[in-house]
């Protein structure tokens, strides 16, 4: 019996689109749901996260984006819940990114994490009374997530105190690492300035 291929939200098939990097591809799951909530069913497993759909990874971020810097410049902390809210910021900026690209959002935003994932970052200890800074390969579900928190954390800072709505800045985030444009992606400009500072220290 063939299993039923559902859409997200009703819209948009992510059945077909392939991961091209293979270090991500066992950490970005694709498989048909309809709508992308799994209610915490792996949260007692190892490694729960690769098993959530990527959509509902997205989401669960926009609800903990994070604040920027150590006296919270831009506190998050109203942002918890209301996962349907957040879903249908995630469906509005999935339109506008379809109107602006033509192409499957789900694509375009498996595109934006492979271009915004770091590979090298740097990793701080002690030696004696020094500190001692040196490159380290990021590891594959790191990378996921990282790519995921400095798209939403761009976003929510475009966002805020802005005309500009959160699914807008949103797209505006993901069309920018779909296109790897440094210009238009903050998330781009954080990786590229970690690996540059990883290089720097081998």
């Amino acid at each position: 019996m063939d299993k039923p291929n559902f859409k997200i939200f009703g819209r948009w098939d992510s059945s077909g689109i392939k991961v091209k990097d293979p270090g991500l591809a066992p950490y970005i799951n694709l498989s048909p749901v309809l709508i992308p909530k799994s209610r915490g069913r792996h949260a007692k497993t190892q490694f729960h996260k690769s098993k959530m759909h990527i959509v509902e990874r997205l989401i669960t971020r926009l609800m903990v984006p994070g604040h920027r810097g150590k006296k919270h410049v831009i506190s998050s902390g109203r942002c918890t819940g209301h996962y349907l809210k957040k879903c249908k910021i995630v469906m509005k900026a999935f339109e506008i990114i379809e109107k602006k690209t033509g192409k499957n959002p789900i694509e375009v935003l498996v595109r934006a994490i492979e271009n915004a994932a770091i590979r090298e970052e740097i990793a701080s200890y002690q030696v004696g009374g020094i500190i001692v800074r040196r490159a380290v390969v990021t590891s594959p579900q790191r990378r996921v997530d990282l790519a995921l928190r400095l798209m939403v954390q761009a976003a929510y800072r475009k966002a805020h105190n802005t005309k500009l709505t959160m699914a807008e800045a949103l797209a505006q985030e993901i069309i920018g690492a779909y296109e790897n444009n440094p210009a238009k992606s903050e998330a781009i400009r954080e990786k590229e300035r970690i690996e540059r500072e990883a290089e720097a220290a081998r």
